[in-house]
């Protein structure tokens, strides 16, 4: 099935004008989208996009994963392009929301080995006082040529770096996450901070809930160099590296790429290891194995003047919103 390679029939557009505010929604078949070649998402990249998921539950009801989540940043990263602009560098007077649906597989493919990441600081990906905090489409294409190096060297994407330090951001399109035995010789889950430099990703955050919950190791957001990294893999105290994301979940990392050098990050294959483990309390959510942690939420959408979201909380855990009628 791949990644997005097929979409639905329909999708939702929404127009918006500044004197007019918010059109009415409109359901259509999917079909090309007549812009003008002047405006300003084409020349000064003036877009932003969010992506969440559907997920069938084992009561074959679908539902969405924290979409208030996602919609929020969604409405950040409008409002860092000053959305909701002539081909003046200027705020919009126009603009159109638009959603489309794809059914999706594994975003890096069947391969279930974890990915390698290659970390070359000559390559930066966000930096103070930018917009890497936001899902920007101009945040995207810059990165493309480096993509292109790292498949040549043998990876699959970038460990961004960032700094005299070396200090990892993101991997990828991902979060990145470091479980070791840190120099004090207790058990930590690491991640970079939301310093301004990383997107502040809804799998990212859950994941930070659902390990403080376990109460079994240090959690902390913080910075951590790549010196860092590499002294913890010489003295074996580095247990695991793994990507986040709405895209891939959780992406095991099995190798890192620095200066010429190959280090092999052990593996996260074991049920008990901490990935797996996460990995299967998120899905259990998602696909509502009903639990003392799961929650149904009833989210009804009516699409009339405006789109209305109504959460029906009935437990303790409402990260699953099923939609409105069981799936067939």
């Amino acid at each position: 099935m791949g990644f997005g390679q097929y979409l639905t029939d329909h999708m939702l557009t929404i127009e918006w004008g500044l004197k007019d505010g918010w059109g009415k929604p409109e359901i259509k078949e999917l079909a090309p989208m007549p812009l003008s070649p002047a405006i300003k998402a084409l020349h000064y990249a003036t877009s932003a996009f969010e992506g969440f998921k559907v997920i069938k539950g084992v009561d074959k009801r679908s539902r969405l994963f924290r979409p208030e989540k996602h919609m929020e940043r969604m409405r950040r990263s409008a409002d860092r392009l000053c959305l909701p602009a002539t081909l003046g560098v200027d705020i919009s007077t126009r603009a159109i929301l638009c959603t489309i649906l794809s059914p999706v597989g594994a975003y890096f493919g069947p391969k279930k080995a974890g990915v390698s990441l290659y970390a070359d600081p000559r390559f930066v990906r966000a930096w103070e006082g930018g917009g890497g905090a936001f899902k920007l489409s101009s945040n995207y294409a810059p990165t493309l040529y480096s993509q292109k190096f790292v498949k040549e060297k043998g990876c699959q994407t970038s460990l961004w770096l960032y700094g005299p330090e070396e200090t990892l951001t993101e991997a990828g399109t991902m979060n990145i996450f470091v479980f070791w035995i840190n120099e004090k010789g207790e058990k930590e889950l690491l991640t970079p901070p939301l310093s301004g430099l990383i997107l502040p990703g809804v799998t990212r955050e859950s994941i930070l809930e659902i390990t403080k919950a376990w109460n079994e190791f240090r959690v902390v957001e913080k910075n951590i160099t790549m010196l860092q990294v590499l002294k913890a893999v010489e003295e074996k105290r580095l247990l695991h590296i793994f990507g986040t994301g709405t895209a891939c979940v959780i992406s095991p990392v099995a190798e890192l790429c620095y200066k010429n050098k190959r280090y092999a990050i052990p593996d996260s294959d074991d049920p008990d290891s901490v990935p797996q483990r996460i990995l299967k309390e998120y899905r259990d959510i998602q696909l509502a194995h009903l639990g003392p942690r799961v929650v149904l939420v009833c989210l009804n959408l009516f699409i009339n003047d405006l789109i209305e979201f109504q959460l029906a909380v009935n437990g303790p855990h409402p990260w699953t919103h099923p939609i409105d009628q069981p799936a067939r």
